[in-house]
């Protein structure tokens, strides 16, 4: 049986390192023997995450440019001068046979060095606007895969392969789950369950919104799974002591927690939208303003006019979140229209296509 030894780094958020420990999985099952490391960035939560998936990891200490002036801006140059001897100190050690990224600091200069040092390497871009480091490393890297057409605008199209984004085998039957998710949640089974997703780290403005609504959400006797992100822990987790209501940091397991909702409101980040339209559960989808290119904004409207979800802009929120909810909870078919209809946009073999990429390339 062959073995391989394999590079992944993906982190700073779950949209980046889910994807890298997905691949991983698909990796490993295949070829059981190989060894696997992951690399990342120090103090960044791939750190936890990654050695809760059984892999080892190594950090780097890189960190993004900030908007403004500041001192962290002022040591990046030094960082990623550090990183990239550490990176090159890592891939002397492992000996990788492929080196793959799927977004976040870490990734650049690791693959960067990877690529001068002629090992195969693969970025997997999951937005449909790419950041500036996938797009200096695709001049260098041997594939890209891509979750949405039209990418050639910013990458060489000869190395792009239309794969869709990988998401987390556990989504794909939750069928059976219902039962097991309602007792690890605690839930009343003959309640209506909102699941709130604003990201690991959180989103500001879904946590405001479900704060001013709770007294609306009562009124409908409807319970909430209210994950509200590491960065606003301390404002919201006393929440939990409401009736129907729990607050979470941080999500451990999505499986039940999808297959618990009767209905998601989450930010529309990429990999957040390929795996709602893999668990197929009616979506308000909330896009943050706040990323390149308002790309969000595009993710959620390539499923919204489909009829496949119910986009809301932060703007309209206070205006029409409370109508568009009311008639969404009220109406059993809507609801199994945009069930049906998000099913039909998922690209549940994503996983395994990167992965016959990645196969190519060790076979080379």
């Amino acid at each position: 049986m062959k073995s391989y030894r394999v590079i992944l780094s993906g982190g700073g958020t779950g949209g980046h390192i889910y994807p890298a420990i997905a691949i991983a999985n698909e990796l490993r099952a295949r070829f059981p023997k190989s060894e696997f490391l992951f690399v990342g960035a120090n103090d960044k939560m791939e750190m936890q995450k990654v050695p809760q998936a059984g892999y080892a990891i190594k950090g780097l200490w890189i960190a993004g440019i900030q908007r403004r002036l500041t001192l962290k801006n002022l040591l990046f140059p030094i960082k990623l001068v550090v990183s990239m001897l550490k990176s090159w100190v890592i891939i002397n050690k492992f000996k990788p046979d492929v080196v793959i990224g799927t977004g976040g600091f870490a990734s650049g200069p690791l693959l960067q060095t990877a690529a001068m040092k002629g090992v195969p390497t693969l970025i997997q871009e999951q937005n449909s606007y790419p950041g500036i480091t996938n797009k200096l490393l695709s001049k260098k890297v041997s594939k890209i895969c891509v979750a949405y057409e039209g990418l050639e605008r910013f990458f060489p199209k000869e190395k792009l392969i239309l794969t869709g984004n990988p998401v987390r085998q556990d989504l794909l039957d939750l069928g059976h789950k219902l039962e097991d998710a309602q007792t690890f949640f605690n839930l009343d089974s003959n309640k209506k369950t909102l699941l709130v997703l604003g990201g690991s780290l959180g989103a500001r403005r879904i946590n405001q919104l479900i704060e001013s609504e709770l007294g609306y959400f009562k009124e409908l006797g409807i319970q909430l799974i209210w994950q509200c992100g590491k960065l606003y822990a301390e404002d919201y987790s006393h929440y939990s002591s409401y009736a129907d209501v729990q607050v979470h940091t941080f999500l451990n397991r999505m499986d039940l927690a999808y297959a618990a909702a009767d209905i998601v409101i989450s930010r529309a980040g990429a990999s957040s939208v390929s795996e709602l339209c893999v668990v197929g559960k009616p979506v308000i989808f909330i896009p943050s303003p706040n990323v390149s290119a308002d790309h969000q904004t595009k993710n959620a409207l390539a499923v919204s006019e489909k009829k496949a979800a119910i986009l809301i802009s932060e703007k309209e929120l206070e205006s029409s979140f409370e109508t568009q909810f009311s008639e969404l909870i009220a109406s059993e078919s809507q609801q199994i229209e945009l069930s049906t209809n998000i099913k039909k946009l998922a690209l549940k073999q994503a996983t395994i296509t990167i992965t016959n990429e990645i196969e190519k390339l060790l076979n080379k």
